[in-house]
C-alpha cells in the first residue's frame, strides 16, 4: 500500500521540518521534473526516491505516495521527457521551409549539445536503461518514429532515417568528445546525409 501524503510539519527528505504545502496542484509534475534533473546527475543507478525528494523540496511520502516503486518514477519521468522533446523537436522543425534551412537547423542541434546537456544526457540514460527494459524500449520507439516523420515532411522518410541515425551519433560523439569538431565538418556530413535534393524542391 501507497504511503499517504505527509501531514503538515511533517519533515521533508533534506531533514529540516517544514510545513507541507497544502495546495500544490502540480507536485506530480514538479516530482517528475525533479527526477529528471537526478537521473541527469545521477543516472538511473544512482536514483532514489530520498535524492528525488530533496530535489523537488517535497516530503518523501508525498514521492512514494505518487510513484511506489522506482521503476514507475523512472519510466514516467523518461515518459515526460520524451513528450517534451517531442513536441519541442517538431515545433522547430516546422517552422523549416528550404533545404538549407533544414541543414542549419540540424547543424545546430549536434553543435548546441554542451548548452543543451541535461537534455542530451537524459536521451542517452533512456537509451542505455532501455537495452534491459522492454517498456522503456516503447518509448525510445516512440521518439525515433516521431522524430523521423518530423523529417520526413522535409526529406522524405528514407532520408530521415538516415539522418536521425547520423544525428544520434553526432550528438553523443560530441557528449563524449574533449574537442570541439567544426562546424565545417558537421555540416558536410549532413549535408551528404541529405543529398542533393530534399523534399522540400529547394
Amino acid at each position: 500500500m501507497r504511503e499517504k501524503e505527509a501531514s503538515p510539519g511533517q519533515e521533508t527528505a533534506g531533514g529540516e521540518g517544514r510545513r507541507t504545502r497544502r495546495h500544490d496542484p502540480r507536485r506530480r509534475e514538479r516530482v517528475l521534473d525533479a527526477a529528471l534533473d537526478v537521473l541527469a546527475r545521477d543516472g538511473v543507478a544512482g536514483i532514489t526516491h530520498r535524492k528525488v525528494a530533496a530535489r523537488a523540496d517535497v516530503p518523501l511520502g508525498s514521492v512514494t505516495y505518487h510513484f511506489a516503486s522506482l521503476t514507475e518514477l523512472c519510466a514516467r519521468a523518461f515518459a515526460r521527457y520524451v513528450q517534451q522533446r517531442i513536441t519541442e523537436y517538431g515545433a522547430l522543425l516546422a517552422e523549416v521551409t528550404s533545404r538549407e534551412e533544414l541543414i542549419d537547423v540540424l547543424v545546430d542541434q549536434v553543435r548546441e549539445v554542451p548548452s543543451r546537456h541535461r537534455s542530451a544526457i537524459l536521451g542517452f540514460e533512456l537509451r542505455l536503461a532501455a537495452l534491459r527494459d522492454p517498456a522503456l524500449r516503447a518509448l525510445t520507439q516512440e521518439w525515433s518514429r516521431s522524430s523521423r516523420e518530423a523529417l520526413a515532411r522535409l526529406t522524405g522518410p528514407e532520408t530521415a532515417a538516415r539522418l536521425d541515425a547520423l544525428l544520434e551519433g553526432m550528438i553523443m560523439h560530441t557528449l563524449l568528445s574533449t574537442e570541439r569538431e567544426p562546424r565545417e565538418v558537421t555540416r558536410a556530413a549532413i549535408m551528404q546525409t541529405l543529398g542533393r535534393a530534399s523534399r522540400s524542391g529547394t
